[in-house]
């Protein structure tokens, strides 16, 4: 290892900033199957520095294969403050974050939950085969880019579709 070359010592973290921190962690737990692994006020010291306005409110929510969705809500003095709404859909051709991947063991139930959550397909149809994969593209209940991944294929279990 060369000098400058980063060891990653921990699993990956994203921060998603939120307009309501409930409804999404509902969305990424009971659907995506995360867990709560903390909960905290970050103050304004660090809150305003990284560019989010003031103090924060975040749950660090755990992905079950690692890693971690830190939901971020801004706030201030007179409560949360207002976060704008995403422009639809979010173009996964523009800079910046585009989704979130989550790989599943079956693509088929966590389909079947996510309108009920508060998503929506991004695509039509809503699963397609990809390299070998099964893929599905839906925006969370705030508008969030999703892509679950099914390694399984084109051989889904029986009584699965494709």
């Amino acid at each position: 290892m060369g000098v400058g070359v980063m060891v990653v010592t921990r699993p990956f973290e994203v921060g998603v900033v939120v307009r309501d921190v409930r409804v999404m962690e509902r969305f990424y737990c009971d659907v995506i199957g995360c867990r709560v692994e903390h909960r905290s006020r970050v103050p304004e010291s660090i809150g305003g520095p990284a560019g989010l306005g003031g103090e924060l409110v975040v749950v660090w929510l755990r992905v079950p294969s690692g890693g971690c969705v830190k939901l971020i809500l801004p706030r201030s003095d007179q409560g949360a403050v207002p976060v704008s709404p995403p422009v639809e859909p979010l173009s996964t051709g523009r800079p910046g974050l585009s989704y979130l991947t989550f790989h599943v063991d079956d693509l088929d139930p966590v389909v079947a939950a996510l309108s009920a959550a508060g998503a929506r397909p991004l695509s039509d149809p809503v699963v397609v085969l990809a390299r070998g994969r099964r893929i599905s593209f839906w925006a969370d209940p705030e508008g969030n880019a999703v892509e679950l991944v099914d390694a399984r294929g084109s051989d889904p279990a029986p009584g699965h579709s494709n």
